[in-house]
């Protein structure tokens, strides 16, 4: 494809190429990962990890990419290597940004109907839900249930159908989360 497209350079600026280069790379890794495609190399590895150890593509990325600038360093020297590492580190960074089955969220859902929620719920994101029942709106006094649950910010308009569906009068509030211990399956990916 270059011989036929006779590519322009735009900057011949080693930086700004690392910057701009990571930019794009990292964009188009994180939508074919997003979309259920591999870009082939450390992709099919980084999913592999990710499922047993939680961590993020890009910081698994980043990992094995710093073994490869270490010895890209020692073979062609130190300032290419350092072009190299930011490029990375900037590629890893938006993998995360864009690769959004990674990114967890905690949903407390506030309803009258625990049970119709929970069942449409399940039917469409399969996580596991928390129900803590006896639970009162300060508000009105009335009886309210709540229910809590983890998804991944890919898995929020799904959720968001099966709420519509099933009581589109629950109140939701949905907060980034750090870190899940325990028994957590993610069957998003």
């Amino acid at each position: 494809m270059i011989k036929i497209l006779h590519p322009l350079s735009l900057t011949t600026d080693p930086i700004i190429c690392a910057i701009f280069g990571g930019c794009v790379n990292g964009f188009g890794t994180g939508l074919a990962l997003r979309n259920g495609i591999s870009t082939g190399g450390l992709d099919i590895l980084g999913l592999t990890i990710r499922k047993k150890t939680g961590k993020s593509i890009g910081s698994i990325n980043l990992m094995f990419n710093f073994l490869i600038v270490i010895a890209a360093g020692m073979v062609y020297g130190w300032p290419h290597a350092f072009y190299s590492a930011l490029g990375i580190f900037i590629n890893a960074h938006v993998i995360d940004m864009t690769f959004t089955r990674q990114q967890l969220l905690q949903v407390m859902i506030i309803t009258d109907q625990p049970k119709g929620v929970v069942d449409c719920l399940q039917n469409s994101i399969h996580h596991g839900i928390t129900v803590l029942n006896h639970a009162q709106g300060a508000y009105t006094h009335k009886d309210k249930s709540v229910l809590i649950t983890i998804i991944s910010r890919y898995e929020v308009p799904e959720m968001r159908r099966a709420l519509a569906a099933s009581d589109s009068k629950a109140f939701v509030s949905i907060s980034p989360n750090i870190q899940v211990l325990g028994n957590y399956r993610d069957f998003s990916i």
